[in-house]
């Protein structure tokens, strides 16, 4: 998507185009996850199976954090579509700044899921996705690096809502600045969902996790991902905080004209 082109960020094809494309992403960075144990360790606050001097968190927290800082100096945050799980953290990209035009409301960066979506990974979906329960200290490493991954590809897919806020906004002003002033979070919902969209979506991930999920040559039985659990994640978590983030964003769009 071409966010130097606001015309084509917020035209709903376009968008849904790319959160289609975003499917992949996820689903082999849920795979990628799969070779590993659950690892509790790597969640756990201040654990003494992987000390960390001097910080106060996890091993994911840790490592997370450094590696937003090395992605904000080579500018990843100043893209629209990215949001950082550590704001306070990040740090001035050393790469001269691209001048976006303005897509989005002003406030929406401050419209950031992330400790949410962070938090059901961990808890919700881990279990889902990994090899089986258990720690192996030899796989701390990977399992952090893999974690990263899946959940910055979840981060962008949930917090795209706000370019699809923003489509649906500009599509029909009418409707929804006057929701907005009703303070009518159930009209909006209603609004935004597309129950035939949604369906297409599971139908569509139960069809790419039959074929993303076994290897075609080897292990055949093996499934490194099931149908099921991919529905039950995008049904349960990501379409549900999507939505969340819409909400989130409509309710103070009328703050700027």
């Amino acid at each position: 998507m071409d966010f130097t082109r606001p015309e084509t960020v917020l035209d709903l094809a376009n968008i849904r185009d790319e959160l289609v494309r975003m499917e992949d992403s996820i689903i082999f960075k849920f795979i990628e996850r799969s070779h590993f144990p659950t690892c509790p360790a790597v969640y756990l606050k201040n654990d003494p199976r992987l000390p960390l001097p001097d910080f106060e968190g996890s091993f994911l927290d840790w490592a997370l954090i450094h590696m937003e800082i090395t992605h904000s100096q080579l500018r990843r945050f100043e893209s629209p579509d990215e949001t950082p799980f550590f704001p306070d953290k990040i740090v001035k990209p050393i790469l001269p700044s691209i001048n976006y035009p303005r897509v989005l409301a002003p406030y929406a960066p401050q419209v950031n899921y992330n400790d949410k979506v962070k938090t059901l990974y961990e808890k919700e979906i881990i279990p889902l996705i990994s090899k089986c329960d258990g720690d192996r200290p030899e796989n701390y490493g990977s399992v952090a690096t893999s974690d990263i991954e899946a959940l910055q590809s979840l981060s962008r897919r949930i917090h795209f809502g706000k370019f699809v806020a923003e489509a649906k906004f500009q599509d029909d002003k009418p409707l929804y600045t006057d929701l907005i002033k009703r303070g009518d979070i159930d009209g909006i919902m209603q609004h935004i969902t597309n129950s035939a969209v949604e369906e297409k979506i599971l139908q569509r991930l139960i069809r790419k996790a039959e074929v993303y999920g076994v290897d075609p040559i080897n292990n055949q039985n093996e499934r490194r991902i099931t149908p099921e659990y991919l529905v039950k994640i995008y049904k349960e978590f990501v379409i549900p905080l999507t939505k969340d983030v819409e909400i989130d964003y409509l309710l103070k769009r009328l703050e700027y004209p």
